[in-house]
């Protein structure tokens, strides 16, 4: 199995990081104004992180997901201990 680069790991921390910060950094979004409709900041602020942290999130696993190694037949099971055919 390939090992994924530090650099892979940093670009992961600082994508959950920034979902992190966004949302638990309350003076960036304790007050009322600017209003979206009747809601006030606070609140559609707080909505909005709810598809980016999400967005976030899947990046870092595609980021991080393991890939078969080339070559490698997925579809051809694997023998193991005691996992071979019986005569």
């Amino acid at each position: 199995m390939a090992r994924k680069s530090p650099a892979t790991y940093v670009v992961v921390t600082i994508l959950l990081l920034v979902g992190i910060a966004g949302t638990l950094w309350v003076p960036i979004y304790a007050r009322s104004t600017p209003k979206l409709g009747d809601f006030p900041f606070f609140y559609w602020y707080q909505l909005i992180w709810v598809p980016v942290v999400a967005i976030l999130s899947w990046l870092s696993y595609l980021l991080l997901r393991t890939r078969p190694a080339p070559g490698a037949d997925a579809s051809r099971p694997r023998t193991g201990h005691g996992g071979g055919e019986q005569p």
